[in-house]
Parts: C-alpha cells; sequence; structure tokens
C-alpha cells in the first residue's frame, strides 16, 4: 500500500532525531505526518543528555544550544521562562538532563503546532525495507509502517567496557558505591572521563584516581571569547596535515601576540572543519585520526570553566594523575582489579592494583561493531556499507543511504553522528541542527 499525503519515519528520539522531526514539522503542510520511533521511550535524551547529574553538563556554553539555528537565542529564551532571574549571561554551561528537556519541549512545540502530524511511538526498529513508492520500517512488535521516506538518526553507541566486563562505565548498574578511600583507575581522559571523575566527587570519594590514556592529555576549559574572523581564501584546504598545523600555529600565535586567545582561531575554524576534513585524501584523514585527533579533541571539545578548574585542582593537589600509556589488560584481583599498562613510549609492563577500573573510552567510532539491528541488518543486507575509514555509513553529500553495491538510495538518509565519515565534525548540536534544516528541507520539497 502506498503512503498517503508526505510521510516520514524517523528512526531515533535523541537529539538527532528530535531536531530532524521539528524542522519537518515547521512546514505548514497539513497533510505532512512525521513518525518519530524512539526504543528507549524518552525524548531528546539519547547518550548525550540522558545523564542524571546536575554537574553532567552541556560543554557549550546555552547561546550556542538553540534547537534553530536562524533562531540562535531560542534555548537561552527557553532558559529564561524557566529559570528566570537565574542566569546572568548566557554563557552559561546547563545540565545535560535539562537540555534534554529542552529538546522534549521543543518536539512537543512542533507536533502541537498543526495537532495530528506527529506519531512517536516507543519500540524497537528491526529492518527498513526500501520499495518503489517508499520505505517500509520492520518493528519489534511484529508490525510496519509504511512512509515516503526514512531517516536514520541513531546516534551514538557506547562500546563495550573493556577487559570482558572487568572494568564498568560509570553510573551502570555494575557501578556499585566503592569505599571513599580507595583508588581508582579510569581508563580515557576525555569529556567521558570528566563524567566519572564527577560522579565520584559528588560522592566525596577522597582516593586516589588514575587517569590513563595514550597521551594523557585533558580536556581543556572555555572562555567568554568571540570567535576569530577567518576568510575560506585564507584556510588552506586540501593541504597535508603538516602544513595546516603549521598555519594554524602561526595564526595562534599571531592572535595571542595581539592580545587574543587561541580559543577564538579554534572557534573561527568551526565553519570550515567539514570542508577541511572533505578536502583531505584518505591518508590525511587516517593521518588526523591516529595522530591529530587527541590533541584536537582537547581543544575542540571543553569544559565549563568551573569543572576545568575543579579537575586542574584535583591534579594539582596529587589526587588525579595523569598517566600517558596504553591499556594493555585486566584481571581480578584479590582486592579488586590488577590492570596492565604500557607506559608511551617505551616497551616496559606496568602493573597496577585499584579497587575499580572505569572504561571512559568515549563512543564507539567502528561502525561494523555496530549492536543496534537495524544497522546491523542494513549491513548484512547490503542496503548499507560502513564509509572508508569505517567511523559511520557511507552517504552521499546530501544525507543519502550508500548500498554495498554503490547505489544511493532514493528513500532513505542519514543524520547525526553515523554520518561522520562524511563530514566528521558533526556530533554537536550546532553542526546537527544545519545538517538538519538541511534535509528537512530537502525532504518537503521533494514530489
Amino acid at each position: 500500500m502506498s503512503p498517503v499525503g508526505k510521510t516520514i519515519t524517523i528512526i531515533g528520539g535523541g537529539a538527532s532525531g528530535v531536531l530532524l522531526a521539528a524542522h519537518l514539522l515547521r512546514s505548514d503542510d497539513p497533510d505532512l505526518r512525521v513518525t518519530l520511533i524512539e526504543r528507549q521511550g524518552q525524548l531528546g535524551q539519547g547518550l548525550a543528555y540522558s545523564a542524571r547529574m546536575r554537574h553532567h553538563r552541556v560543554n557549550v556554553p546555552a547561546r550556542g544550544m538553540s534547537a534553530f539555528a536562524d533562531s540562535p537565542d531560542h534555548f537561552w529564551r527557553w532558559l529564561q521562562r524557566r529559570e528566570p532571574g537565574r542566569h546572568a549571561s548566557s554563557f552559561v554551561f546547563v545540565p545535560r538532563r535539562q537540555y534534554g528537556a529542552y529538546l522534549e519541549d521543543v518536539l512537543r512545540e512542533a507536533g502541537d503546532r498543526i495537532p495530528g502530524r506527529l506519531r512517536v511511538l516507543s519500540e524497537e526498529v528491526l529492518a527498513l525495507n526500501e520499495t518503489r513508492v517508499g520505505v517500509e520500517t520492520l518493528l519489534g512488535n511484529g508490525t510496519s509502517i509504511a512512509s515516503h521516506w526514512a531517516a536514520l538518526a541513531v546516534g551514538h553507541e557506547t562500546q563495550a567496557a573493556r577487559g570482558r566486563g572487568i572494568a564498568v562505565r560509570s553510573g551502570s548498574e555494575s557501578d556499585t558505591p566503592l569505599d571513599p578511600d580507595a583508588s581508582v583507575m579510569i581508563l580515557g581522559s576525555g569529556l567521558s572521563m570528566v563524567d566519572a571523575w564527577i560522579s565520584l566527587a559528588e560522592a566525596q570519594h577522597r582516593g586516589p584516581i588514575t587517569v590513563v590514556s595514550r597521551n594523557g592529555l585533558l580536556p581543556t576549559g572555555h572562555r567568554d571569547v568571540a570567535p576569530l574572523s577567518i576568510d575560506a581564501a585564507d584556510v588552506p584546504f586540501g593541504t597535508s596535515l603538516t602544513y595546516l598545523a603549521r598555519w594554524f600555529r602561526d595564526l595562534v600565535r599571531e592572535t595571542e601576540s595581539q592580545g587574543g586567545d587561541w580559543r577564538s582561531v579554534v572557534d573561527g575554524l568551526r565553519p570550515y572543519n567539514q570542508r577541511l576534513w572533505q578536502s583531505w585524501p584518505q591518508r590525511e584523514r587516517r593521518q588526523f585520526l591516529r595522530h591529530v585527533r587527541p590533541w584536537w579533541n582537547v581543544h575542540r571539545h571543553r569544559l565549563p570553566p568551573d569543572l576545568h578548574a575543579r579537575l586542574v585542582q584535583a591534579v594539582a593537589r596529587g589526587q588525579v594523575t595523569l598517566v600517558a600509556a596504553e591499556f594493555v589488560g585486566i584481571e581480578r584481583s584479590e582486592t579488586g582489579v590488577r590492570a596492565t599498562l604500557r607506559p608511551r613510549g617505551t616497551d616496559e609492563r606496568q602493573i597496577m592494583d585499584v579497587a575499580r577500573v572505569y572504561d571512559c573510552g568515549g563512543v564507539s567510532v567502528d561502525v561494523r561493531a555496530s549492536n543496534n539491528p537495524l544497522v546491523q541488518h542494513l549491513v548484512r543486507t547490503g542496503a548499507a556499507q560502513a564509509d572508508s575509514m569505517h567511523i559511520g555509513l557511507d552517504i552521499d553529500d546530501h544525507c543519502a543511504l550508500v548500498g554495498a553495491d554503490g547505489n544511493v538510495s532514493q528513500r532513505v538518509r542519514v543524520v547525526g553522528p553515523l554520518t561522520r565519515g562524511r563530514f566528521f565534525e558533526i556530533e554537536a548540536v550546532p553542526d546537527i541542527r544545519l545538517q538538519c534544516q538541511a534535509l528537512a528541507e530537502s525532504i518537503l520539497r521533494a514530489e
């Protein structure tokens, strides 16, 4: 049966799915129908905005978190209505759970604009079958949905904890209460590590915390500085990483010599990040992921200033120790856990006994290891394939899914982190909202 009207099924109710639905529902078309499917049943939460603790915060100031690029103060106005008089400036970093509540409100308001156009389902999607007239979405309850379009917005997936389940994820069922004086190891030094450290700090943990990562780098902190205005003609697209790094360092030195801040340069380059990524051959992209990304991430994805100051103080007083090393293995011991590390630049093995190891290695970036049944189905049947870097699904410039045979889907689109192979920087709201806006406009224009 051919679907009636213009119908779109969105799989995934995290930030990407909600933003796409909200942009679609800005249309005045009374015959538009949007079905949003989220297996967890919580909309706008996803992996990024489901944190329960008040100190698990968004790492972008409120002024940059609007759902709509053409209404940049939309979130800030929502926040002022929600908490009148509490925030003196839009340079504020709200709890992630609060931003999840904002996304829920955005979706509800979009659906209420013309009632009857939005349907929300709490189901698991097992498969997509593209037909001559649209897409059939098969659900775990045995039913299916016919629509003209389908969009994958399944977001991030966490990697399985390392060490055969001996390491634990912060906040998981295995994260049981600890002796406040126990020694702890955290694998990874990015934003997920900060979440684990904050959880320990809020639990009044006093024991030593060893943070292990290949490079031993900590995220940097935000400052309220304006992005540097950079002309596209000055950006060295398509050059080697060595040349780009030299150009970037020179620009930072020049900016700082004039009283500016390196953060202005990083933020000024942001509008060109996707174009830079796309201008590189695969060799440069692999070199970036292997050698440059850790350094880039700590400068690009920064912490709220107060959290950064607290973390630096914890390092300074010796409670938190940074170790640049490779994690080799883990086993249970009589007193807890025994971890084996290889310090950076050596072939030595270092043994550490701790009460618990937290795995904060971040999100899974190898789509071939996905545990999502829909992604598995699409790859297994050849309807989708991993991109050349295996960090997302293969898509074209318009977010259309590309199959194993190289054919471009006419009806299935992909948004959010699964498109990182094409766009790389597509994990934060300021980037995703632009992608969702463009995709919504193309779907609404289509016949």
